[in-house]
Order: C-alpha cells, then sequence, then structure tokens
C-alpha cells in the first residue's frame, strides 16, 4: 500500500466546496415561467423537467471532464464522445426519460481536421447506442481561453407524465439492482490524474492488471450508457433509479432520504484496485468519489427484482432500510 493518502478533495476537486457554489448560483435564479413548458421540478435532480402536455421533456447538460486530459496524453480522442452523451443520456435515464436529441458544444484551441474526425466518431457512437440523433451543436475557438479542448452537450428527453420516476415511490424494504460500470465512467478524473502522477506509472505502461492494454487505455474505457433500463421499465414497477457519478454513492441522496443497505455489492473492477493501492485512499474517499463497479441502480420491489437484474444484466446487490448508506460493513453516511 502507498504510503500516500489522497484524497479527492485534496488533488483539487472539493464536493462541499461544489456544492456551497451551486447554492449561490441557484440563489440567483428566481424567474419561473408558467404554462406549457412550466417546470415539473425544481433544481436538483438528475435532470430538469418540463411541462408539455401529456409528456414531460426532460433536459441534461454534462461535459467529459478532466478525462480528456489523458485523451490527449494518449492522442486517441475517440472516445470521449460517447463519455459526453453518456453522462448526459444516463442522467435522462434516472428520471424514466427517453432520449430523443442532443447537441454538443465544441472549445478548441486550434483546429485539427483528424482530431475533429474522432471527436466526431465518438459523438456518433454514443448516439447510435442512445437510440437518439444528434442535431446541432457549437464548435468555439477560443485559443485565449481553452488549452486543448473541452467537450460538452445538452440532451433533450421526453417522458410521459405519469411514468415519471423520481424517487417519491420508494419505500423501506424495495430491492436494489445495481449494474455493473464499465470501470470509472467520466467522474473523479482530477483523483485519478493525481494518483498516476505520483505513481512509478505512467499512461502509456502496461495495466498491471490486463497487460494487454496501457494504464491510459484502459482509463479511457467509455462510460457505459444504461439504455435497457427503458426495457426494465416495460415490464418492471420501478420506484427509484440511482446514476452514479461524481460524489459516489453520496448521489443516493438526489432518490431518497431512506437508506442504502448494499449488502452484496458488485465487485470493483481491477482499475479501482489498481487507484486506491498506489494512492493510498481509503475505501470510504474511493465510495464517495467513483462508482465502485455499480454505474446504475433500480429501485423496485422484490416481485421485479430478479426480471429486472436479467433484463439489464445487473444482480440484486442490496435493499432500502430506515437511514443510512452502507456498504457491507463500511458506513458512507
Amino acid at each position: 500500500m502507498s504510503e500516500k493518502h489522497l484524497t479527492y478533495a485534496e488533488s483539487g476537486v472539493d464536493i462541499k466546496e461544489e456544492e456551497t457554489t451551486i447554492k449561490a448560483l441557484i440563489g440567483k435564479l428566481g424567474f419561473i415561467r408558467k404554462g406549457l413548458g412550466a417546470p415539473l421540478t425544481g433544481i436538483g435532480h438528475y435532470a430538469g423537467l418540463l411541462d408539455f402536455g401529456e409528456y414531460a421533456l426532460g433536459l441534461a447538460t454534462d461535459g467529459v471532464g478532466s478525462k480528456v486530459l489523458i485523451a490527449n496524453e494518449m492522442k486517441r480522442w475517440n472516445t470521449v464522445g460517447i463519455d459526453c452523451i453518456a453522462m448526459n443520456v444516463n442522467d435522462l435515464l434516472a428520471i424514466g426519460a427517453e432520449p430523443i436529441a442532443f447537441v454538443d458544444y465544441l472549445a478548441l484551441e486550434k483546429h485539427d481536421e483528424a482530431f475533429a474526425a474522432q471527436i466526431g466518431e465518438g459523438l456518433g457512437k454514443g448516439a447510435e447506442l442512445s437510440r437518439m440523433s444528434i442535431v446541432g451543436g457549437e464548435t468555439a475557438t477560443l485559443p485565449e481561453i481553452v488549452n486543448g479542448f473541452d467537450l460538452a452537450g445538452t440532451c433533450l428527453g421526453m417522458v410521459k407524465k405519469d411514468r415519471i420516476i423520481t424517487g417519491e415511490k420508494v419505500l423501506e424494504g424495495d430491492v436494489i439492482v445495481g449494474i455493473p460500470s464499465s470501470g470509472v465512467h467520466s467522474n473523479g478524473y482530477t483523483l485519478v490524474r493525481k494518483i498516476i502522477d505520483e505513481s512509478g506509472y505512467s499512461y502509456h505502461d502496461p495495466c498491471p492488471y490486463a497487460p494487454e492494454k496501457t494504464i491510459g487505455d484502459d482509463l479511457l474505457t467509455p462510460t457505459r450508457i444504461y439504455i435497457e433500463i427503458l426495457d426494465a421499465l416495460e415490464e418492471c414497477e420501478i420506484h427509484g433509479f440511482a446514476h452514479i457519478t461524481g460524489s459516489g454513492l453520496l448521489k443516493l441522496r438526489r432518490v431518497t432520504k431512506l437508506g442504502f443497505d448494499f449488502y452484496d455489492p458488485i465487485e470493483p473492477p481491477e482499475v479501482f484496485r489498481f487507484l486506491q493501492k498506489e494512492g493510498g485512499v481509503d475505501d470510504l474517499e474511493m465510495y464517495k468519489t467513483f462508482n465502485m463497479g455499480m454505474g446504475f441502480l433500480l429501485i423496485l420491489p422484490e416481485k421485479d427484482a430478479k426480471r429486472a437484474a436479467e433484463i439489464t444484466g445487473g444482480k440484486i446487490v442490496g435493499k432500502i432500510t430506515e437511514s443510512g448508506i452502507r456498504v457491507g460493513k463500511l458506513v458512507i453516511e
């Protein structure tokens, strides 16, 4: 085990400070539209919902984050478009909305046709996996602001009003089905990069746990898009969804104030054990920063849990309790 004990905050991202910033920003947003297009939920859930007659329109926006710096190091940019779409689509899925359209925003230091083609390749694949269209976007050349590039986007979805999933139906005793992640996804990369920078490894070195590929290639594994949860919605009674991203299992507070007991969690992929060892990161910090192998959760009655696991390729990982968030004996909150 490394003598270092790195944390997300020490690497440069303090979740508590982010929450303070968000509260300050939201505190200045006072105007609320009435009638068609009026908001159906407050700010703070996975995605915004707007009244659109029989339907609600869902909106989500997000970017790839500092994972793009690893793409730059590896000179490989054909997967970050998938990440960009996945981070938006998965948030829409977490309220039960079907993604239908996407627009991207690419900010550049300078233009490069081959680079742009790789970005487009990832965006195109992400849209295909999400069963939706990319209908527009914006490219900005900002040499005095951007060092390299940044990629973000906004996704539009739709859901019938009586099928919106916000977590208010979650009950004590409900079963939790966890769906495996594809790895680190697109969160916590400031800590990931800090760990690699202070280790004896480079991104071009073979993975100690998978020597057929490099560390950089493994860290560029694109975020999984959990579109199959729409199929689960057709057959199962779903009470809540959770997309596990930045701040790890603390994200569950967006769903319910009830407790989560993960008595049989998905085994974290080797990449997390590698990062934990090299950074000397304790278990609590890992589960407060990363998805740890569970990228998406379904909360539902026991009668439907087995079928939901079959449809999504997940497994039963726990149950809803009165309070707290626990993974085995580890108390997250």
